[in-house]
C-alpha cells in the first residue's frame, strides 16, 4: 500500500497558490513543494490540520491510500 498526496489537485481546484497557502498555514514555500510531491515520510497532525483549515477539506481529500499492485499498467 502506498499512501498519495493530492494537495497539489485540492489546490488547483480552489485556484490556490503555493506562495499563499504557505503563508497562511504557517510553513515555508519550500516545505509545501516537498508535501505536494509526496516526497515527505510524514506529516504533523497539526500542518494537516492547518491544510484541512485553510482549504476547506478533510484529511481523506488530500491523502490516498491505494495499492499499487491493482493500479493498471500500459
Amino acid at each position: 500500500m502506498e499512501v498519495v498526496v493530492r494537495l497539489d489537485v485540492v489546490m488547483a481546484q480552489l485556484k490556490v497558490t503555493g506562495r499563499d497557502l504557505a503563508r497562511d498555514i504557517g510553513i515555508t514555500e519550500q516545505n509545501l513543494s516537498l508535501l505536494k510531491s509526496g516526497r515527505v515520510k510524514g506529516i504533523r497532525f497539526e500542518t494537516l490540520a492547518k491544510l484541512c483549515v485553510a482549504l476547506d477539506c478533510q484529511p481523506g481529500d488530500l491523502l490516498e491510500v491505494i495499492d499499487p499492485s491493482k493500479l493498471k499498467q500500459p
